[in-house]
C-alpha cells in the first residue's frame, strides 16, 4: 500500500490497541473465544437479575443485592465499551453503528437513574429498567450462528421484499372479497378490519373475534387457511437456502476489518471486501484442522 493510501486510510493499529482489538473483535483466538465466552455469561446473568427484580416480592426483600449486581454490571459493560471505543480506529463509526448503539443502551438507564433522579417524575424508572433488556442483544455480537443468520437475512432481504409484496397483495385482495361476502353484519365493517381476518387467518393465528358466517366465506376461509400453511414456508426456505450457500462457499471466520468493521473475512484475505482497505495480518491459535477440513 502506498504512503497515500495510507495517509487516506490511516495507519493500522499497532502495539496494545491491535492486540486489544484482536482480543474484543476476532473471537478465532484464545483470547478472544475467552472474552466472549465471559462476556455471554455476563450479559445472561444480568438478564436474568433484570426478570427476577421485576418480581415485587423478590425485590422488596432483596433490593440492595439487586442494586450492588445492577452496578457491576454496568461498571464491566462500561469498561467493555470504553475499550471498544479505544481500540478501533474510528470510535464513532462504531458508537453509531448497530452493536454501539445496543452497547450505550446498556449503559444508559443505570447512570441515567443516577444522574438525572427528575427523570423518575417524567418516566416510571420500570422504563428504565425494560430497557436493560437491550443486553441480551449484545449475545448476537459474539455467537457466529446469530452473525450467520443476519448475514443470510441480508443476501436474501430483495427475495424476502418480494415475497412479503405478493403477501400483502393476497392479504388485501382476500380481505376485501370476504368484505363484500360477508359484509358489516358478519363483523367485517371496513376493508381494513377485513385485511386484519385475512392476515390472522393466513398466519394460522385465528383469534376468532372475527369469523365468518356464510357458506362461501367459510370456503375462502379454508382457502386461506391452506394457503397460509404453504406460504409460511417460503422464506424459511429462502433464508436456508442461502445459510447453505454461503456455508459452501466460504469458510467464515470473524477476522474484522478495522476500517468498517465488517466481520466473515477469509484467513487468506489481504484487503477486505466491503470497502478494500488493508487487513492486518490474521492471526489464528485455534486448534489445528485436518486437511479435509
Amino acid at each position: 500500500m502506498t504512503d497515500s493510501n495510507q495517509n487516506i486510510l490511516g495507519k493500522p493499529l499497532t502495539g496494545w490497541r491491535l492486540r486489544l482489538y484482536t482480543v474484543i473483535f476476532e473471537a478465532d483466538t484464545r483470547a478472544g473465544r475467552l472474552f466472549d465466552q465471559w462476556l455471554i455469561a455476563l450479559i445472561l446473568t444480568s438478564i436474568v437479575v433484570v426478570v427476577v427484580d421485576s418480581v415485587q416480592s423478590i425485590d422488596s426483600t432483596h433490593h440492595s443485592i439487586f442494586l450492588w449486581l445492577e452496578w457491576l454490571f454496568t461498571l464491566a459493560f462500561t469498561v467493555e465499551y470504553v475499550a471498544r471505543l479505544v481500540c478501533v480506529r474510528h470510535p464513532l463509526r462504531y458508537a453509531l453503528s448497530f452493536y454501539g448503539v445496543i452497547d450505550l443502551l446498556a449503559l444508559l438507564p443505570t447512570y441515567v437513574a443516577l444522574l438525572v433522579p427528575e427523570v423518575q417524575a417524567l418516566i416510571d424508572v420500570r422504563v428504565l429498567r425494560l430497557l436493560r433488556v437491550f443486553r441480551i442483544f449484545k449475545l448476537t455480537a459474539y455467537v457466529a450462528e446469530y452473525q450467520s443468520l443476519g448475514h443470510a437475512l441480508n443476501a436474501s432481504r430483495r427475495k424476502i421484499l418480494v415475497f412479503l409484496s405478493a403477501v400483502l397483495m393476497i392479504v388485501l385482495v382476500m380481505g376485501t372479497l370476504m368484505y363484500v361476502v360477508e359484509g358489516p353484519n358478519n363483523g367485517f365493517t371496513n376493508i381494513p378490519t377485513s385485511v386484519y381476518w385475512a392476515i390472522t387467518t393466513m398466519t394460522t393465528v385465528g383469534f376468532g373475534d372475527i369469523t365468518p358466517k356464510t357458506d362461501l366465506g367459510r370456503l375462502i376461509s379454508s382457502a386461506m387457511m391452506l394457503l397460509g400453511w404453504g406460504t409460511l414456508a417460503v422464506p424459511t426456505g429462502i433464508v436456508t437456502a442461502e445459510m447453505t450457500a454461503r456455508r459452501i462457499s466460504t469458510a467464515p471466520t470473524t477476522r474484522t476489518c478495522q476500517e468498517c468493521l465488517t466481520e466473515g473475512h477469509l484467513a487468506q484475505a489481504s484487503f477486505c471486501f466491503h470497502c478494500g482497505a488493508q487487513l492486518p495480518s490474521y492471526i489464528n491459535d485455534a486448534p489445528e484442522r485436518s486437511a479435509q477440513d
